[in-house]
């Protein structure tokens, strides 16, 4: 496996360009940085979420950054908790475990973006396997989260 379908059918319905960067096995998007000897700050993850009322919501983050679980449920007046790995992994059945493209759209889900990624000159994520990334430029990033809720909710952990 490489690219998630649903990924793949979702850049190329909106005409995204975008380069496939092989690295070796990664177990998540910051190791995933450092195979792919790219700054983990310019690799977006995705970070599942749901309410106490079972509504999930994806986060995306830097790789580098951990979120801000008070932050985000204060910001958008939700109570915001990490939703259990085993009601994730059906949402996402074309990639890897572990694996999440933070294309939410390309999955149907709400999402927010932290705007720390709109910074980058160019951003890197998860394929939806451990062993590639997609590069895609900022103009190109900018329009896939475009329209959606961005706002700073996470922070560094390593300095």
């Amino acid at each position: 496996m490489s690219m998630s379908t649903r990924l793949t059918n979702y850049l190329k319905d909106k005409k995204v360009d975008y380069e496939l960067v092989q690295h070796t096995h990664s177990l998540n998007s910051l190791s995933s940085a450092i195979a792919a000897d790219v700054p983990a700050m310019q690799v977006a993850k995705a970070v599942i979420l749901e309410d106490h009322e079972g509504r999930k919501l994806m986060a995306v983050l830097p790789a580098i950054n951990k979120i801000s679980l008070s932050i985000l449920s204060d910001s958008l007046n939700r109570g915001l908790h990490l939703a259990k790995e085993q009601a994730v992994y059906p949402m996402f059945d074309d990639c890897e475990h572990g694996a999440i493209p933070p294309v939410a759209a390309a999955y149907n889900m709400d999402v927010v973006y932290d705007d720390l990624l709109l910074q980058s000159k160019d951003i890197y994520f998860e394929a939806g396997d451990h062993s590639h990334l997609v590069h895609v430029s900022h103009k190109d990033f900018s329009r896939l989260v475009s329209g959606a809720k961005h706002l700073r909710f996470s922070h560094e952990v390593f300095h």
